[in-house]
């Protein structure tokens, strides 16, 4: 997959599309679709109340979803419900999207109100996520279902390879809790906030693990800003113990 971040790069519109649809695989895709899938709630507040990527979104988040879990479905044909559940929620995450986002040079392209543009909005999780599924729905409703899924293999493929053998990365939280048990340190504690109307609402968890906050997460569910932060408090007990002792804790694959 060839990122195509340039720096020092002007405002995002119509003449930066060329590359990010190369990025895409050259999907049929509709000038103004594509247009509106690039459009967060923030410009669109700042520029009269023109239509956002919301309702995009929507469309891409099952469109997404579908395509991801018939591929694990096919090919895994001896797993578990719930282990292929667990594989999906590894593909299908904000953390996950934003960094296939980030590898398409997505950030660049989105077009942001002053307020989000000053406070790092293009490489915020949650907008880029949000954006990718947006730009899926735009491409579901230009050529449909199967140039959907063109894309959707294109730069998820990869992603469902590696969920395959996350082992303690398949339920973060499971993993977090067992390694905390197996070192003494109690059982964690999620501290939850969140941001957003109703109907769009961000989540950001915290993790408590003995005496200290470990980890943070962000997501559009409790569970899913939950699995990030504990992956964060996974990977921070892990990287201080000491060299040697890197097993992981019994049934964190299973």
């Amino acid at each position: 997959m060839r990122p195509v971040r340039r720096p020092g790069r002007p405002s995002p519109g119509p003449l930066t599309s060329d590359e990010l649809r190369a990025a895409l695989g050259d999907p049929v895709l509709d000038p103004e679709l594509l247009q509106r899938a690039l459009t967060h709630r923030s410009y669109a507040y700042e520029n009269g109340q023109i239509p956002t990527n919301e309702r995009l979104e929507f469309l891409g988040d099952s469109v997404l979803g579908v395509v991801v879990t018939e591929s694990l479905y096919r090919a895994h044909p001896d797993f578990s419900e719930g282990r292929l559940a667990k594989l999906r929620a590894a593909v299908v995450n904000a953390r996950a999207l934003a960094d296939v986002a980030r590898q398409i040079g997505l950030g660049e392209h989105i077009k942001l109100g002053r307020g989000e543009e000053t406070t790092g909005g293009r490489d915020k999780a949650s907008i880029l996520s949000d954006t990718v599924e947006a730009v899926i729905g735009a491409i579901h409703l230009s050529g449909g279902i199967d140039e959907a899924a063109k894309v959707v293999h294109l730069l998820f493929d990869p992603v469902m390879e590696a969920a395959a053998s996350m082992g303690a990365g398949l339920d973060w939280k499971t993993s977090l809790q067992e390694l905390a048990a197996d070192r003494g340190l109690g059982v964690p504690e999620y501290l939850i906030e969140d941001d957003g109307p109703d109907h769009m609402k961000t989540f950001v968890a915290r993790v408590r693990v003995g005496e200290q906050v470990l980890g943070n997460g962000t997501g559009r569910s409790k569970k899913e800003a939950e699995q990030g932060a504990a992956e964060t408090a996974y990977r921070e007990i892990k990287a201080a113990e000491p060299a040697g002792r890197t097993a992981e804790p019994a049934g964190a694959d299973a």
